[in-house]
């Protein structure tokens, strides 16, 4: 049977955030964008396991990367290929980490004392955006405004970047082929992308022409093209 090819959203994203990609993967593979249903990091990881099948590949953005890879490394053998999109393996320096951990939860509590209307706002000004143009902000902002802004808290008090345990020096641990992408405007994951791509056993790092954080958003012909390419190089038998 065709591989499974399960898409991951990150933070404040529903599955349809993966739709432009997912719709042409799915014309040769089968295609599941996931809309996860529990607001907590182990939650999730729950969700991949049930949802998953061993020899699956995994398509996870941002927080959904982090998933990913935490996912695979708790089951090193479980998936076909792991993709991730704008994913670190972790903020390696303690006080780093601590300086974001507070600032996750400092969020947090302002998600809670605002409207959803008010977290879209200030989500979409985030300079990590900056690359996307208004009309692809404004495309977006209906799966955000879909979420309740206490399940974010939430979520973001479980599963953000200053809570996530840095995995670097497991990623060998990880016995599938592994891409790697970030758009080449977004330096910081750029970086990332080519150190997993390095330590584990079979990575492989692309950097998509034009794109900031969100390559698969800002470019998603090009970003779908990288990932069949890998798929069918990895998939040719299956």
């Amino acid at each position: 049977m065709n591989p499974l090819v399960a898409f991951l959203p990150g933070f404040a994203q529903r599955a349809d955030a993966w739709a432009s990609v997912a719709d042409r993967v799915g014309q040769k593979y089968r295609s599941l964008a996931i809309d996860f249903s529990t607001w907590t990091f182990d939650g999730r990881l729950r969700e991949i396991a049930d949802r998953v099948d061993d020899g699956d590949a995994v398509v996870g953005y941002s927080m959904g990367g982090r998933l990913a890879l935490a996912a695979a490394l708790r089951r090193p053998g479980k998936f076909g290929a792991l993709i991730l999109v704008g994913t670190s393996a972790g903020i390696e320096d303690q006080e780093a980490r601590t300086e974001r951990r507070l600032a996750d939860e400092e969020l947090a509590d302002w998600i809670e004392g605002h409207s959803i209307e008010e977290f879209a706002e200030r989500w979409e000004a985030q300079p990590v955006f900056a690359s996307q143009p208004p009309e692809l902000v404004m495309a977006q902002r209906p799966g955000r405004l879909a979420h309740d802004p206490s399940r974010l808290a939430q979520l973001l008090r479980s599963a953000g970047q200053g809570m996530f345990d840095p995995v670097w020096h497991r990623l060998e641990e990880i016995d599938c082929p592994v891409l790697a992408v970030a758009g080449e405007l977004d330096s910081k994951y750029a970086d990332a992308s080519y150190r997993i791509a390095e330590r584990v056993k079979h990575g492989r790092a692309r950097l998509i022409p034009g794109a900031g954080h969100a390559p698969q958003l800002e470019q998603p012909g090009e970003f779908a093209a990288v990932l069949l390419d890998f798929l069918d190089e990895h998939f040719a038998q299956a």
